[in-house]
């Protein structure tokens, strides 16, 4: 394949979703959407579209290709190893009143939309049933995680771990997951009413979510933002999915196995890192400018990342 089929592909999986990014940045500067907009709509899509998209993708999945293992085993791995190399590498290079902040940055992905949306335009109806099965984890891991970091280097406000348990049980992405899996494994046939309903919302989902993201973003965080959170963008950003993905290679993953944990591990640091720092007293500045340095700078990183494991033929 010539090289330039080889961008254009790249180009037409992730311009797409980068492009409603940017539309929700220009609606906010146009003043067509705001707060209590992105507000509701990011409730909705948290309590309703999202849950109904998992739900619809893994009943309508087959498990026997989409359920893997060994793929979540091995990103619960990296993404533990992320999180233990970063913290040391804080302890040298940043700070001890944002060394939380700044780890929890530098691994906590936004996989549950961007991650999610870029496998849904990559691989259809398996990236959506094997990254929701997927986003599943990755919520679980990322809460946990977060939570005894930012606790450490925030010793007068101390981590509810009863309230941050309750919050995973209820979860309405992870109750999604919980529930489709057993419905898709015994075969049970759904009335088509229930599952057109369901498909209306989860056709929302995508859109909706990545709009809000934009016009959440603040251009102006990047004149804001010093060297603590490019440092933990580059991490986030370049130097993790990097290596995370050259090991997973090594360890044998291939094609969209391959791709989507490169897709996972290369999402911008979520948006949910700035409310967990903000709740916990934190330095949320610093974190509101990591989520928007990485966010921008995802069309650039996961695009080239695509293009040069495409162009490698390894996804």
């Amino acid at each position: 394949m010539a090289l330039s089929d080889v961008f254009f592909q790249s180009i037409n999986i992730t311009l797409p979703v980068f492009l409603m990014v940017f539309a929700g940045i220009v609606l906010r500067r146009a003043g067509w959407i705001d707060d209590r907009f992105i507000g509701t709509a990011s409730a909705l899509v948290f309590k309703i579209c999202m849950p109904a998209l998992i739900f619809v993708s893994i009943v309508k999945a087959d498990l026997a290709t989409a359920f893997l293992p060994d793929l979540m085993a091995y990103f619960a791995l990296a993404t533990v190893a992320s999180f233990a190399l970063t913290w040391g590498w804080a302890l040298w290079r940043v700070p001890e009143a944002e060394r939380g902040v700044y780890v929890q940055g530098a691994f906590r992905g936004n996989c549950g939309i961007m991650g999610f949306a870029l496998a849904a335009s990559m691989y259809g109806d398996w990236g959506l049933s094997a990254g929701g099965i997927l986003v599943g984890l990755v919520i679980l891991l990322y809460n946990v995680l977060s939570v005894i970091v930012l606790s450490w280097y925030q010793p007068g406000q101390p981590a509810d771990w009863r309230s941050i348990g309750r919050g995973i049980a209820t979860n309405p992405l992870i109750l999604a997951t919980v529930v489709a899996i057993p419905v898709a494994a015994s075969g049970l046939s759904l009335p088509d009413w229930l599952m057109t309903s369901g498909e209306y919302f989860a056709g929302l989902t995508l859109p909706l979510a990545l709009i809000c993201i934009g016009g959440t973003l603040s251009l102006g965080a990047l004149y804001e933002a010093r060297g603590i959170a490019f440092g933990a963008a580059m991490i986030k950003m370049v130097i993790f999915p990097a290596l995370a993905t050259f090991v997973a290679w090594l360890c044998g993953f291939a094609g969209r196995e391959l791709g989507l944990l490169f897709l996972y591990f290369s999402a911008p640091t979520a948006a949910a890192s700035f409310i967990m720092v903000q709740a916990m007293g934190g330095n949320a500045k610093l974190a509101a400018n990591i989520v928007a340095v990485t966010t921008l700078a995802a069309s650039i990183t996961m695009t080239g990342g695509v293009f040069g494991l495409r162009l490698a033929g390894l996804i």
